[in-house]
């Protein structure tokens, strides 16, 4: 998976103030997956001081500079991004909703106020007791270097709400006072999704190259110890840490990114939890029941898996074709094999995922398998069926490659569904398997693919799709490669309507503007929304705590209250 600012890669979207207005749809144990409307309740186990613990990770970032676009893998987020850098919104659950709070990093909440003029300001009242793990306090000039090397700096992820920013008063060391040159519905997820950097160790260096490999800072409870590349991450306590330190001595994150060996890690013992994507052989092991092993579900997901089309890249650079595609595919047959176990049977109509309910309209549904629509956009746009009933012109076929990670078993599954129902339809599609830090590092940013399928995760319950279909967002060159518009996605009047969504204040009105976008989005079909993925947490009897999914921050949230059972 991958992170979108407001969502991520998942290039997850950090979206975040509306998840109260979110109505969406059940969770529960395994075992009552589809009869509970609300979020599991947390596990309950007495925690004991000290130990260590070792945790399935199945992704390897491909960098720790979180605001680059190596960074695009959503598990680095989670076991090394959350635990490290201070923000100043964190997603807890609130009278059963997930919302945007203020973390203590900050006194308060923050003031944000939009002028006559249409600017606004927020002003950020810094926490006396925060302090980086060296010691040193954390002041404005800290939000100061964060926020110019977002909007300034090339090979950015997602600049969005940043590329606002007219001036930061940084004059009182514990107060930061931030204009925008307009109003950004989203200013909560400034600071929030990227999370703080120390301008003492990093203002004058060269951030990329200081942080690419991991660091030894920290302004949260955990310190990263050690990274050692394609095995595993250690993080141990921050003794510095002005709020509750962990519980435990270490954690150790093993790279697993094959979900069946994953599976039988957890099973053995090598490792004590596991946030696995979700394969059909796991539910089934674990709807039959697992001797010493706890598991909570959450459909209620941010999580949007898709077939991402290149929208610049043959022959997913005409319309047609793209609309032509989307009538190839029996979404609803697709899902249902994935995920009709848990009760989830209907693909995903929006590219706003279940945690931003409100603002998705459901205008992909017009999209269903019928192939007389299929021939019809085709020969429209100039294309035959050639002796192998596959579509030519022009000498070239409509033939594709299709990448997907590597090991993982029910993309695996999926793309050889969609192989079947394409072929059918007159595409020729290949696969092709490659792995998160080839993809998100380097194949998206840089456009060399002409379709591929992975996940989207919201990193904040707020709704953008700005940094997912704005052309502002192409990577390119000319912008240093930043933008997570790896679609290169150009559809016209969107750019307006995505832009009135991260700016309307008004509700209301910015669910409108934003079912307007729904709908030219689905018109162009820039990419294809498939569903979305439930969270699945397990772990071992050994492992105490508050367990509980946070579907916007993942499952290691409250790592510092894990422990072993006491």
């Amino acid at each position: 998976m991958s992170k979108s600012l407001h969502r991520t890669v998942v290039p997850a979207s950090r979206r975040g103030i509306l998840a109260v207005l979110t109505t969406v749809v059940l969770v529960g144990s395994l075992a009552a997956c589809t009869s509970s409307p609300t979020t599991p309740e947390p596990s309950d186990v007495a925690v004991a001081d000290g130990g260590e613990l070792v945790i399935g990770a199945e992704q390897e970032p491909d960098c720790t500079d979180w605001i680059a676009t190596c960074a695009g893998s959503i598990w680095g987020s989670y076991i090394m991004q959350t635990p490290t850098l201070p923000s100043v919104f964190q997603t807890r659950q609130v009278d059963k909703e997930w919302v945007p709070v203020p973390s203590d990093l900050v006194a308060g909440e923050p003031v944000a106020e939009v002028a006559d003029d249409g600017t606004q300001t927020i002003t950020y009242s810094i926490n006396p007791d925060a302090v980086w793990s060296d010691g040193e306090p954390i002041t404005s000039a800290d939000f100061e270097y964060t926020a110019l090397q977002i909007r300034d700096g090339d090979d950015i992820f997602d600049k969005t709400g940043y590329d606002r920013i007219s001036a930061i008063d940084a004059t009182d060391p514990k107060t930061a006072v931030v204009t925008l040159d307009s109003a950004y519905a989203g200013w909560r997820t400034l600071f929030s999704v990227y999370g703080l950097m120390p301008a003492h160790l990093l203002d004058g260096q060269d951030r990329s190259a200081l942080m690419t490999d991991g660091y030894d800072f920290s302004g949260g409870p955990w310190k990263i110890e050690k990274w050692t590349r394609g095995t595993s991450v250690t993080l141990v306590p921050n003794e510095n840490y002005w709020g509750e330190k962990p519980h435990l001595d270490k954690v150790t994150f093993l790279f697993l990114p094959d979900t069946t060996a994953a599976f039988q890690a957890l099973k053995s013992g090598q490792v004590s939890a596991l946030y696995p994507s979700p394969q059909l052989d796991a539910l089934t092991q674990i709807e039959a029941g697992l001797p010493g092993i706890q598991s909570q579900v959450d459909a209620r997901s941010g999580n949007l898996e898709a077939i991402w089309l290149n929208n610049a890249a043959a022959p997913f650079d005409s319309v047609a074709v793209r609309q032509a595609l989307a009538y190839s595919i029996d979404r609803d047959a697709i899902v249902k094999r994935l995920f009709g176990s848990l009760g989830i049977d209907k693909a995903q109509q929006s590219f706003n995922s279940p945690m931003v309910a409100p603002f998705a309209s459901d205008d992909f549904s017009q999209y269903t398998l019928d192939l007389d629509k299929v021939d019809e956009l085709m020969k429209g746009d100039g294309w035959k069926k050639n002796s192998d009933d596959v579509w030519a012109k022009g000498g070239e076929t409509a033939t594709f490659s299709i990448k997907t990670l590597a090991g993982n078993k029910r993309r695996d599954l999926t793309v050889q569904v969609l192989q079947s129902q394409l072929a059918d339809a007159g595409f020729e599609m290949t696969i092709d398997q490659v792995t998160p830090a080839d993809l998100f590092g380097t194949i998206a940013p840089e456009g060399d693919f002409q379709a591929g399928i992975w996940a989207l995760v919201d990193t904040f319950p707020d709704p953008t799709l700005s940094s997912t279909f704005s052309s502002v967002n192409i990577p390119s060159e000319a912008n240093g490669f930043s933008g997570i518009n790896f679609y290169r996605t150009d559809i016209p009047g969107l750019d307006d309507l995505l832009g009135q969504v991260d700016s309307e204040i008004d509700t209301d009105a910015r669910i409108d503007v934003s079912h307007e976008a729904d709908a030219l989005i689905a018109e162009n079909v820039p990419s294809l929304p498939l569903d979305a993925v439930p969270n699945v947490l397990l772990w071992s009897d050994k492992v105490a705590g508050p367990l509980q999914i946070n579907p916007v921050e993942g499952p290691f949230w409250n790592l510092a209250e894990w422990g072993l059972a006491g």
